[in-house]
């Protein structure tokens, strides 16, 4: 049968009738539900503990390549074939560039504080140093300005994953030491500009990811490893994740040094570095599995916060790797140790961890100096219930383990929990994805131990949920949905999802 032209929009217009007001209720039956919160309130954490969520530059805002901004690394990592799923790319992702106001709104709907946001580097300095783009200062002024109308405190971060691709060909990027003096030129640049209203700021977010996934199995960018680790056309997975690490940490220093000379007196803001810290847990309580599981503790969150709180990397990297570990000179480690008001930690997940028994590798590489084995059953077990990514399972008490351990042997340092979350497949329609009850669970469990922590007396001060919205997930592309707000990718509209509303429930505030 053929349908007149005519008749097919009018039978279009019913059905999005039909489907708005569909929504329409939707809504207003998730806004009205009452949620089980397991006992969790504002009330059950000390007094000033912050609530936000969080999310990063290239991911959320679009306009990769307009108003002035100029390439990343991943910009151009993203455009090899095959790299991501789909050959999705972050050009437009979900326009934050142009709906931040509607997120902002959605966030103060919600009750959340604050917000945790990265400031695109390529989009300040197209070139990574030299002439400044106005137009992506402008933008950062709008977003910060009107967090700060709706009474969302901004939560500044200088570095996502996305170096400027102009310093990649200039100097190899992170792999000369000239990085250092012009990311904390970059980092200066944003304290003087922003730092009358952004109060809170961090350095870098995971660099051991941006070491570890960029250099040693190239699959972040800029995609460098030894042959026997990945497909990579350059690099040394058993030298550039050092050299790339000792030179992040040395940035970080050097911009807290450049934040606390200038500006931290006259501002009053404070300033931190972001770490990701999946717990270790022995797979057995032998010895060998003990040792398997404090070594991968030390290559992964030692490495970044034992030189800011010790001055030195762990004293096992320092045996196993030997030469092929920088050292920091004398000056250097006045700058780095204690360079830090605070350390945000990103805690998703936790492994079991056995001793392999391996030989030496022929190939040197970091994840390999681990001596460590992954084990993620234990007598056919699972150590939790899996989400969508293959690396995410749901243990809660890994993040009570990871923040009492950071208490305990590092002097209990204030703490952020600074991204913790969930994802579904990308594909899941929007009636299943805002029915995301196996979220809301999932966040109950992790608060619940987060709080366990608090009343243990770790210095924690704040919880960041990643993420706002469903967004642009790295090698994932749009097939993993992270968000509390769910994404229609054919018209970015925002729908928040049942576990959105839970946190609403869960951040009102009580009246006096």
């Amino acid at each position: 049968m053929r349908i007149q032209a005519p008749l097919m929009l009018l039978l279009w217009s019913l059905l999005g009738l039909v489907m708005r007001s569909t929504m329409a209720k939707e809504t207003v039956i998730l806004e009205t539900t009452q949620f089980d919160t397991g006992q969790l309130s504002r009330s059950a954490f000390p007094k000033d503990f912050v609530w936000g969520t969080a999310t990063s530059a290239y991911q959320v805002e679009g306009m990769a390549d307009k108003e002035g901004r100029g390439p990343s690394i991943w910009d151009v990592f993203v455009k090899i074939p095959g790299i991501v799923a789909n050959n999705a790319t972050g050009e437009v992702s979900v326009d934050q560039y142009h709906r931040y106001k509607g997120d902002v709104d959605l966030m103060a709907k919600l009750n959340f504080d604050a917000y945790r946001f990265s400031i695109s580097w390529s989009r300040i300095f197209p070139d990574g140093t030299g002439k400044v783009n106005w137009k992506g200062v402008a933008y950062y002024n709008r977003l910060i300005n009107y967090l700060l109308k709706k009474g969302i405190t901004p939560y500044a971060n200088l570095y996502h994953y996305d170096l400027p691709e102009a310093l990649e060909k200039k100097y190899k990027g992170l792999l000369s030491p000239n990085v250092v003096k012009d990311f904390s030129n970059y980092a200066d640049f944003c304290f003087k500009t922003f730092g009358d209203r952004v109060k809170n700021w961090m350095t870098f977010n995971e660099p051991r990811v941006v070491a570890a996934l960029g250099y040693d199995n190239g699959l972040f960018a800029p995609g460098r490893c030894s042959k026997a680790y990945g497909n990579c056309t350059a690099g040394n997975s058993g030298t550039e994740p050092y050299i790339v690490a000792h030179h992040l940490i040395l940035s970080h220093a050097a911009a807290v040094q450049r934040y606390r000379e200038k500006y931290q007196e006259k501002q009053k803001g404070r300033i931190g570095i972001l770490l990701d810290f999946t717990w270790y847990e022995p797979l057995t309580r032998s010895k060998a599995n003990n040792y398997a599981a404090q070594r991968a503790r030390d290559f992964h969150v030692g490495w970044f916060i034992h030189p800011i709180v010790y001055g030195e990397y762990p004293r096992t990297m320092q045996e196993i790797v030997g030469d092929r570990l920088p050292k920091f000179t004398k000056e250097e480690v006045k700058m780095v140790k204690g360079s830090m008001d605070f350390v945000g930690i990103n805690q998703y997940t936790a492994y079991y961890m056995y001793d392999p028994h391996q030989l030496k590798a022929k190939v040197p590489g970091y994840q390999q100096d681990w001596n460590a084995g992954f084990a993620f059953e234990k007598s056919g077990v699972p150590i939790g219930p899996r989400a969508n990514s293959f690396w995410l399972y749901n243990v809660p008490w890994g993040l009570y383990k990871a923040v009492m351990y950071i208490k305990e042997r590092y002097g209990n340092p204030t703490v952020i929990l600074s991204e913790n979350g969930m994802d579904d497949p990308g594909n899941v329609t929007l009636p299943q994805g805002l029915h995301d009850t196996t979220r809301i669970n999932f966040y109950k469990g992790y608060i619940t131990q987060l709080k366990k922590a608090v009343d243990d007396g770790a210095n924690v001060v704040g919880y960041f949920a990643w993420s706002l919205l469903d967004n642009f997930e790295w090698r994932s592309g749009y097939t993993s949905r992270f968000g509390i707000v769910y994404v229609d990718y054919t018209n970015l509209k925002r729908y928040p999802k049942m576990s959105a509303y839970w946190f609403k429930q869960l951040l009102t505030r009580k009246r006096n």
